[in-house]
C-alpha cells in the first residue's frame, strides 16, 4: 500500500485531525506548515503570514538580487512542498499548510523599503486579497488544482499587494 493509501486509508477511518500525519521533524512538512506556524488554533493563514515576516527582513539583507533568487525558488518549490504535504494528509489545501502565504507575502514585498508601516501595510493589503479573493484570484482558487493550485492564488496576491504597495509609495501615501 502506498503512503499516499495509507494516509487516505487513515483519514477515512479514524476521525483524527489529518495535521497528525504530519511531523515537523519532517523538513518538507515544516516548511508546509510555515515553520509550525500554520498549526495555530485560529486564522492559521494569518499566522503564516505573520511568520514570513522575519523572513523577509532577513532575507532582503545581502540585496535585492538574493531576494527575489530566494523569493522565485519558495515560489516554484513551494507547489511540490505544499503538495507533498496535501498529499501527506490527504486534503487538498488544508488550512495547516500555509507555505503559500508565507511565499505571497515574499512577493508583497518585493523592492518595497522595509519599515515598520511598510511591513503593517504590505501584511494587511496581502491578506485582504488572500482572504476575499477577488477576481482573478477567485479563478485560480477554483480551478487550479495540486500543489500549484494551492499556492497559485497565493502568489497572484501577493504580485497585486505588491502592485498595490508600489503603487501607494510611488503616490506618497506610504514611506
Amino acid at each position: 500500500m502506498s503512503l499516499r493509501d495509507r494516509v487516505i486509508s487513515t483519514s477515512v477511518e479514524s476521525s483524527a485531525d489529518p495535521v497528525e500525519l504530519l511531523s515537523l521533524k519532517n523538513p518538507v512538512h515544516f516548511l508546509a506548515l510555515g515553520f509550525g506556524s500554520g498549526l495555530a488554533p485560529k486564522a492559521p493563514g494569518t499566522f503564516g503570514t505573520l511568520a514570513a515576516l522575519p523572513l523577509v527582513w532577513l532575507l532582503i539583507q545581502p540585496g535585492l538580487w538574493f531576494y527575489l533568487c530566494l523569493t522565485l525558488i519558495a515560489c516554484l518549490a513551494g507547489a511540490w512542498i505544499c503538495g507533498h504535504a496535501a498529499r501527506d494528509m490527504g486534503v487538498h489545501d488544508h488550512a495547516a499548510i500555509v507555505w503559500d502565504e508565507v511565499a505571497g507575502m515574499l512577493l508583497t514585498m518585493f523592492a518595497v523599503p522595509l519599515n515598520w508601516s511598510t511591513l503593517l501595510v504590505g501584511f494587511v493589503l496581502f491578506r485582504l486579497l488572500d482572504i476575499l479573493k477577488p477576481w482573478p484570484i477567485s479563478y485560480l482558487d477554483k480551478h487550479v488544482h495540486g500543489g500549484v493550485g494551492i499556492m497559485a492564488d497565493d502568489i497572484l496576491a501577493g504580485i497585486l499587494a505588491c502592485v498595490g504597495m508600489h503603487l501607494l509609495l510611488e503616490m506618497g501615501w506610504l514611506t
